[in-house]
């Protein structure tokens, strides 16, 4: 795996580049495959990139839109990403509802949704238990301990292998979320990370040798492409690196 790391001047330009090569690499999917598989993150980093793209012209039929990971509350809760998403970009432009596909958490039951969401994945990829997708593009972020999606430090995901979408846990409160090899099958992986909180997880995420488990983010290293965009509050330090 090559990783590619651009090191922008401030978040309004890690915006402005992150949403040039999503777009990029949605019109090479669907040139390539009639339709383009990205898989979105949440938190605030990337909320600007989605009200970005609203503003693009692009065949939002061919399009087909997943999450990454999570929280595990209502579609209409103000933490759920799903709805973050929705409101700054798909109920913005003409997107088909039958090309989103959110996680499921109305069961009550965090692995029955987990279960659901997996058979789904399945269904839509048309693959066997043991195939894994290859979604076309996968945007995540990086908290200050090093988790992405909702793979978090030192707890239990981390070591699932054997299924698509997994229970996390943040702090005791369950998760839905891709796994470690599910996100390492993408064909391009976008990290952006914006703020200086961000710089000693980064430094340890990108050291030659670490401990994946303390570090999550280590683990993603997929198939595909791999871009980090930073900002420069971020990326201090690793401009040598």
């Amino acid at each position: 795996m090559e990783r590619k790391v651009e090191i922008l001047a401030d978040k309004g330009s890690l915006v402005h580049r992150a949403c040039e090569l999503v777009v990029e690499r949605i019109e090479a999917a669907i040139a390539a495959y009639q339709r383009c598989t990205i898989a979105l993150a949440g938190g605030s980093t990337p909320k600007p990139l989605y009200e970005a793209l609203a503003t693009q012209d692009l065949p939002w039929d061919k399009i087909h839109v997943f999450w990454g990971d999570e929280r595990y509350v209502p579609h209409d809760h103000p933490d759920s990403n799903y709805k973050m998403a929705r409101e700054a970009w798909l109920d913005r432009v003409n997107f088909p509802e039958t090309n989103i596909h959110p996680m499921p958490t109305q069961a009550g039951n965090p692995q029955a949704d987990a279960d659901q969401h997996n058979q789904e994945l399945q269904n839509f990829f048309q693959g066997g238990p043991r195939d894994l997708p290859a979604l076309d593009v996968i945007l995540l972020g990086m908290g200050d301990d090093g988790h992405t999606a909702s793979l978090f430090p030192h707890t239990e995901v981390l070591q699932v292998c054997d299924r698509l979408v997994a229970v996390g846990n943040k702090d005791g409160q369950p998760r839905l979320t891709f796994t470690i090899p599910l996100l390492n099958q993408a064909r391009c992986v976008l990290f952006l990370v914006a703020g200086a909180n961000k710089q000693n997880a980064l430094q340890q995420v990108f050291a030659e040798s670490g401990d994946n488990i303390a570090y999550p983010s280590r683990f993603i290293q997929p198939q595909g492409e791999c871009w980090w965009l930073l900002d420069e509050a971020a990326g201090q330090g690793l401009e040598k690196s």
